[in-house]
């Protein structure tokens, strides 16, 4: 790949990188911690949060393909890039909907029991941030 291209795609994956982790598994987990933070103030502030992340994440996504498109790059980078963005295809299109369902019906006043949609959205969240990783150290090597 070339220098440029290298540079944008790794820029674009390791901010991607750093806003999963400290929204998913930082942001998210400990709102619900917070004193007066009700289930449906926290579900509320998340998805305004996870809406913002997703469209972020469209963003980043679209930068890391075009500058890896345009830097002919090495199959792993290539394979790694297609992992990242089907992961990422699978939570906005099947994941997320779900989500903004059952959050519909808990802010609804609906008692529900506990998600295990959840589960796999931090499966495929975990699943993503090792893509990203892997992405990352593969566009550093070869820069």
């Amino acid at each position: 790949m070339n220098a440029t291209a290298t540079a944008v795609a790794t820029a674009a994956v390791f901010v991607w990188l750093g806003m999963v982790l400290a929204i998913s598994f930082l942001e998210a987990p400990l709102k619900f911690r917070a004193p007066g933070v009700t289930i449906p103030v926290g579900l509320g502030i998340g998805r305004i949060v996870f809406r913002a992340l997703n469209r972020v994440e469209l963003a980043l996504a679209a930068v890391t393909l075009a500058a890896i498109i345009a830097g002919r790059p090495s199959a792993t980078a290539a394979t790694l890039t297609a992992a990242v963005a089907v992961v990422l295809a699978g939570q906005l299109t099947i994941i997320r909907p779900q989500l903004n369902r059952r959050s519909d019906r808990v802010l609804a006043g609906e008692n529900l029991p506990r998600s295990t949609v959840h589960v796999y959205y931090v499966a495929l969240e975990t699943a993503k941030v090792i893509g990203l990783v892997a992405l990352g150290i593969c566009l550093l090597m070869t820069g």
